[in-house]
């Protein structure tokens, strides 16, 4: 790949968001797949407030799923096994004319959890033909949700996720961070060791911290002791505090706190208020109810400071988390060229 690109920050412009329609047989408690269909259509009708939704459909699925989601979205027919559009869809950047590219990195269902998986690999480039940007094949696993960006050189990630060898066995430590370098167009990489406790993408950045401008990052903290998340965010919150961005400098450490842990079938559930997304002018903001009612709020008042100048919309979260992502996961942003 000759072409210099970076991977713009998600608070950049977008042009619009791409999900995709969840499909039951994918599903890992088929019985919810009403709820999630609902939690979806939520999600679809919230963004479309700020920006076009493009809707994946499986084909022949239109009118169906048009009685949840109505006008709010374009309808692309594109054949899809699961609908995690931030981790089975392009990743794209820009050349230094502005110009769009999308990254197809290779997508194995987060170390090969669940199958069939194929027609997800193939999802990316499908997707950039039907909208026209150039594709870049990567050759080397990754999901969006592993990594987040500032715009100015630095990316976030998580061990736990890139470097385990359910994803690139044959690739070492410093051939990853080339990869990330080359394809993404960052030059320094700042390494938390875990993500979030249970999480079974094996600890995606997007659960436990992100970006929400340059110098600036969010952290999920827990202060429950005796929650096995109170020592993975303490461990992360040492790590940020001590961290350097591209431009050697420090940053600031922001902390959302945790919601309480909560149980589904016996597992717990990876609730994170740092899976949110960000839209043109807005925050979509997944809360959780009950028990977590207090954090709920602390979580929107955070977000409202951290944000002064978008709209903070909030969406039921437990109708997407039970199948063990939220808002953010399900999203993916296409930059405005």
């Amino acid at each position: 790949m000759n072409t210099k690109v970076y991977m713009p920050p998600e608070w950049e412009e977008h042009e619009g968001t791409i999900i995709q329609w969840p499909v039951r047989e994918s599903l890992v408690y088929e019985e919810n797949y009403e709820e999630v269909c609902q939690g979806y259509a939520e999600v679809v009708k919230a963004i479309s407030e700020f920006e076009k939704v493009y809707l994946i459909i499986n084909p022949g699925e239109k009118e169906r799923v048009k009685k949840y989601c109505e006008d709010f979205c374009e309808y692309v027919e594109i054949p899809h096994n699961d609908a995690w559009a931030r981790d089975s869809g392009p990743i794209f950047v820009k050349d230094e004319a502005g110009k769009r590219y999308g990254v197809n990195f290779k997508f194995n269902a987060w170390g090969e959890k669940y199958t069939p998986y194929d027609l997800d690999d193939k999802f990316a480039g499908r997707f950039l033909e039907y909208l026209g940007v150039p594709k870049i094949d990567a050759p080397m696993v990754l999901e969006g949700g592993s990594v987040h960006v500032d715009g100015c050189g630095t990316l976030l990630s998580t061990k736990e996720c890139l470097l385990n060898k359910n994803r690139n066995p044959q690739l070492s430590q410093a051939e990853i961070e080339e990869n990330l370098k080359k394809y993404l167009g960052i030059s320094h990489i700042i390494w938390l060791e875990r993500g979030l406790f249970g999480d079974e993408t094996d600890g995606h950045i997007d659960n436990i911290s992100c970006f929400a401008k340059e110098g600036v990052v969010l952290l999920q903290y827990c202060p429950y002791d005796g929650d096995p998340n109170f020592e993975i965010t303490n461990e992360a919150y040492g790590v940020l505090q001590k961290a350097k961005d591209s431009k050697n400098n420090n940053l600031e450490v922001i902390k959302i706190q945790s919601p309480p842990m909560r149980l589904y079938n016996g597992k717990p559930l990876t609730l994170s208020y740092l899976n949110f997304y960000l839209v043109n002018g807005g925050v979509i903001l997944p809360t959780f109810g009950g028990d977590a009612e207090i954090t709920d709020i602390l979580a929107y008042k955070t977000l409202s400071g951290v944000f002064p100048d978008r709209k903070i919309k909030c969406i039921d979260g437990m109708k997407l988390i039970k199948e063990g992502g939220n808002v953010h996961c399900i999203t993916m942003q296409i930059p405005k060229e």
